[in-house]
């Protein structure tokens, strides 16, 4: 079999003809006429702008700055924010559902665009109209990077042992201490930092603000080197007495813990559609390249392992999409669906990624087929946003909940 690169990559028809080929129609019902819009111009845009450089990215390590340009320019990486900031008011549903078509075609260009979104969403719910009309519209238009500086040595789920202090001044705050994992830290201009305004509160001292990259006495390590997600880069930041005006402070003193709860349901979100779309990946790339091997008939283990494969995909999207509209109806999501969705979705995505490499057999290790590439992307997915056995953790509280209720 040729083993050059998958045509899908380079060629937008073929790409579009590819992913359309493995739309469900029971997902599809779950979509409304304007969300089905929204996926379908994203689709374009991954198809023309982003698929074809994500082979590249990966393998040169090099930072997806035009895939994502690519989207912000089409006006699809403010979904979830309001008109007037540079958004278009739409559903999380429409965000899942574009989050699952950029992590098909490229998953780095997928942490670039949420990542963006997860340091926007802090200023919209938290922050006064002065600070989100300042950084928003510059987050959504890709004139600015974004980073969420939560994950410290010895401080990763666990918000509340956070030992980044900032110290309270005539004029604001005074932060000191480091963070590390942080996406797109070496590169962003709007920084959303937690620290703690006094680490024997617990989480009540956890405090959120918003950091200009430019400020004196922050410093930046250089980009780690990881399994996946070339494309995207991943630093440390250290402070060191950055000088924090008041009117930066997201929410009230203290009131961090809260912004961290209420910004992790679209994280959540974000992770379980990265999961759904390496899954999609995976799957689409297998099928396609038995198919050179073999024509439409398959071998029956192969056809029968993509058989599950298919099924576990629509599965996946179906728990996406119906999660992602609970969240649009309701002020307050069960924290055990959201759980659910994370967790689930994102096993989904590396399980899937295994499974397309080992029936591809020794294809399936062939960096110019696209799967292992999958499958490095997909580790990751289970790790951030709450670890998934931070995910059983929450689920298993919620069952204990529900069954003491009945």
């Amino acid at each position: 079999m040729n083993t050059a690169p998958l045509d899908i990559d380079v060629d937008p028809k073929a790409y579009l003809a590819h992913h359309e080929s493995l739309d469900e129609s029971a997902a599809d019902a779950l979509l409304d006429e304007r969300e089905r819009e929204v996926r379908a111009r994203v689709r374009d845009v991954v198809a023309h702008e982003v698929a074809p450089r994500a082979a590249e990215a990966d393998r040169t390590h090099a930072f997806v700055h035009d895939s994502y340009q690519a989207l912000a320019s089409a006006g699809l990486a403010g979904l979830i924010f309001p008109k007037h900031l540079g958004g278009t008011g739409d559903t999380n549903v429409a965000y899942a559902a574009a989050m699952e078509e950029i992590t098909a075609g490229c998953a780095a260009t997928s942490l670039v665009y949420m990542t963006q979104m997860h340091a926007a969403y802090p200023i919209l719910i938290a922050g006064t109209g002065a600070l989100a009309e300042r950084y928003i519209p510059g987050l959504l238009a890709g004139t600015a990077y974004g980073a969420l500086g939560i994950t410290e040595p010895g401080a990763g789920s666990d918000v509340a042992s956070l030992r980044s202090v900032a110290t309270p001044t005539d004029d604001g705050y005074s932060l000191s201490g480091s963070k590390t994992f942080i996406t797109t830290g070496d590169k962003a201009g709007v920084i959303i930092c937690f620290a703690t305004v006094d680490r024997s509160l617990g989480r009540k001292g956890v405090t959120a603000f918003v950091l200009n990259g430019q400020w004196a006495g922050l410093e930046r390590g250089r980009p780690l080197s990881k399994l996946g997600m070339h494309g995207s880069s991943t630093a440390e930041l250290f402070f060191d007495g950055v000088r924090i005006p008041a009117d930066h402070r997201l929410g009230e003193e203290g009131g961090g813990w809260q912004v961290v709860m209420n910004s992790v349901i679209k994280s959540r979100i974000s992770a379980a559609a990265q999961g759904v779309g390496l899954a999609r990946a995976a799957y689409g790339r297998a099928l396609r390249v038995l198919t050179r091997i073999h024509g439409a008939k398959l071998p029956d283990e192969a056809a029968f392992a993509l058989a599950t494969l298919r099924g576990k995909v629509l599965q996946g999207r179906l728990l996406l999409l119906s999660v992602a509209r609970e969240v649009d109806r309701s002020s307050s999501p069960n924290a055990g669906q959201i759980g659910i969705m994370k967790q689930t979705c994102t096993d989904l995505g590396f399980d899937a990624a295994r499974e397309a490499t080992r029936v591809l057999g020794p294809y399936g290790d062939l960096t110019e087929l696209g799967v292992e590439r999958c499958l490095r992307d997909a580790k990751v997915t289970q790790i951030y946003d709450g670890t998934n056995e931070v995910q059983r953790l929450l689920i298993a509280r919620d069952t204990a909940r529900k069954a003491g209720e009945r």
